[in-house]
């Protein structure tokens, strides 16, 4: 075997090698470069957007997210729900949202929401902090039969909320479910955490 033979393998030897830590070296650049452009747990925690598709979103169907450590209910209304939501005012502690704090100002309405099908609800009662239950069958004999028109319930100490949030009276809840800040960024693409004026600036 030449002295040549024998440096042609040690040069490929080394150029290999070479080229493997030049390459695991890239790797650890590009990971945390590439991460960086990812939100964190913590800035997912502390209040990153999350978009949710409800293109596959049935009527009657709710779907959980988490947001800032929330359950977020995004659920889609039919025209039964939407018809039955102004005949229940007489029933509710707040139907009008006066509590301006539990929903951003276009959502201050019937429908607590911009799209009137799709409700967007922060799933956490307002008396001590408990996750209600999605109760949407109409005139189930445990909530009060005919006068119940779907909604939900706190199983916790019994409050109950209609389809849009709104509180029912004589329960202990004092006020409606939150209504997170969103937005469309498309017909079947929801931003929870940042609302539409921002998301347009």
């Amino acid at each position: 075997m030449s002295e040549q033979t024998i440096d042609l393998k040690k040069r490929r030897f080394l150029t290999g090698a070479t080229s493997v830590v030049g390459a695991i070296g890239v790797g650890f650049v590009l990971v945390p470069f590439l991460s960086s452009w990812m939100p964190s747990a913590r800035a997912k925690a502390a209040g990153a957007p999350v978009d949710v598709d409800i293109s596959k979103l049935e009527e009657g169907q709710l779907v959980i997210n988490m947001w800032r450590k929330k359950p977020i209910w995004i659920f889609k209304r039919d025209k039964t729900v939407l018809d039955n939501l102004p005949t229940l005012n007489d029933s509710l502690t707040d139907p009008d949202n006066t509590v301006e704090k539990q929903q951003p100002a276009y959502a201050k309405n019937l429908y607590r929401s911009i799209n009137p099908e799709i409700a967007v609800i922060t799933g956490i009662c307002t008396h001590l902090g408990c996750s209600p239950t999605y109760r949407p069958e109409i005139g189930a004999a445990d909530l009060g039969g005919d006068t119940w028109k779907g909604g939900f319930y706190c199983p916790c100490h019994g409050s109950k909320f209609d389809l849009s949030g709104r509180v029912y009276k004589g329960v202990p809840a004092p006020i409606n479910l939150e209504i997170p800040p969103y937005h469309f960024v498309t017909d079947s693409l929801i931003r929870i955490g940042v609302d539409p004026a921002a998301a347009t600036s």
